[in-house]
């Protein structure tokens, strides 16, 4: 669709790493390829599903719709997070694709991520980083929760999503970002 059909686009980046776990962990391995289903999420990931897998969201209501299929982080967190000396790898967050390029929280709710040949992903919203954070590395949940100038609540833990459109996505896939129409919603928790 082009921009005057009223979708705009961003500037394009590159899928780095893909990651999935059948079982409940934090981190997940990396794959050579995931495949993501259509309304469900990655193909053999815990959190892969209609409905919500997230442990603390099944304990409130288990019939929610997951919005939560497929977890996004941009690669350039690990930069950032690396200079306050934190050493975090893709996968190791738990994220299903890590990309690069890609301002993945500058994205407006409803905006598609087109993941290689086939695979579309519709962003829902931002990752709500928990207490496993600083499990995983201490210290580490102040680096990607804080505060913005206007004192409001920053979250960098990446994005959340739907798949839109199945398919197979791998290290080395370009990412087409295709914006909604505007007016354009920010990324809210989800």
């Amino acid at each position: 669709m082009s921009e005057h059909q009223g979708v705009s686009r961003m500037s394009d980046g590159t899928v780095t790493t893909v990651s999935s776990n059948g079982v409940y962990s934090f981190t997940k391995p990396n794959r050579a390829s995931i495949t993501l289903l259509t309304g469900l999420g990655v193909e053999g990931d815990v959190h892969a599903g209609v409905t919500v897998k997230h442990r603390s969201r099944v304990a409130q209501d288990p019939t929610q719709p997951n919005l939560r299929q497929v977890h996004l982080i941009h690669g350039e967190l690990f930069d950032e997070v690396a200079e306050a000396g934190f050493e975090v790898a893709p996968g190791d967050l738990g994220e299903n694709v890590t990309t690069r390029g890609v301002d993945l929280l500058a994205l407006p709710t409803g905006a598609l991520l087109h993941l290689g040949e086939e695979a579309v992903v519709e962003i829902t919203g931002l990752r709500n980083p928990c207490a496993q954070i600083d499990g995983f590395s201490h210290g580490l949940l102040k680096q990607v929760v804080g505060r913005g100038p206007e004192g409001e609540l920053v979250r960098k833990a990446g994005i959340m999503g739907i798949v839109r459109t199945g398919g197979e996505v791998r290290p080395g896939d370009p990412i087409r970002v295709e914006l909604p129409a505007g007016p354009h919603r920010p990324l809210e928790r989800v």
